[in-house]
């Protein structure tokens, strides 16, 4: 059975609030960003999960080193609490989300080379037409 780990990191990141959901699945790292406007709260955060995780657009995967430890609740408590003081995102979810970033850039770059081609092309065929219109005259 596959085990999938899954973390939240809300941090500042001037003017506006950022959360980067990690997800760990079969020893890969995937990402994704989403932008709050003012400090969510907690239930704030909590409804959102419940209500938009699943439409959330992931990076694509990136190897990592997956550890298995059991730790005392107190332990985890304290880690939790020390990654709440912690600010910034770990360097693999920062190379995860780049990625995403170019991947969306590579898209954007052949559809709106798509669009300026049929632009082109329609203004080739106007063109052509009123060319044809003048002579039909003579």
């Amino acid at each position: 059975m596959d085990k999938v780990n899954g973390k939240l990191i809300i941090y500042f990141e001037d003017p506006f609030w950022i959360g980067v959901f990690e997800r760990i699945q079969d020893g890969k790292l995937s990402v994704a960003k989403v932008t709050f406007g003012a400090e969510p709260k907690d239930y704030e955060v909590q409804e959102y999960i419940l209500k938009y995780f699943y439409c959330l657009q992931f990076s694509p995967a990136v190897e990592t080193v997956v550890k298995e430890s059991k730790k005392n609740p107190k332990r985890m408590q304290r880690d939790a609490k020390k990654q709440m003081q912690e600010n910034g995102i770990g360097t693999k979810a920062q190379q995860a989300l780049k990625l995403q970033q170019e991947q969306n850039k590579q898209e954007r770059k052949v559809k709106s080379r798509e669009q300026k081609e049929a632009e082109e092309i329609r203004m080739f065929e106007l063109k052509q037409q009123k060319k044809k219109e003048k002579h039909k005259g003579h």
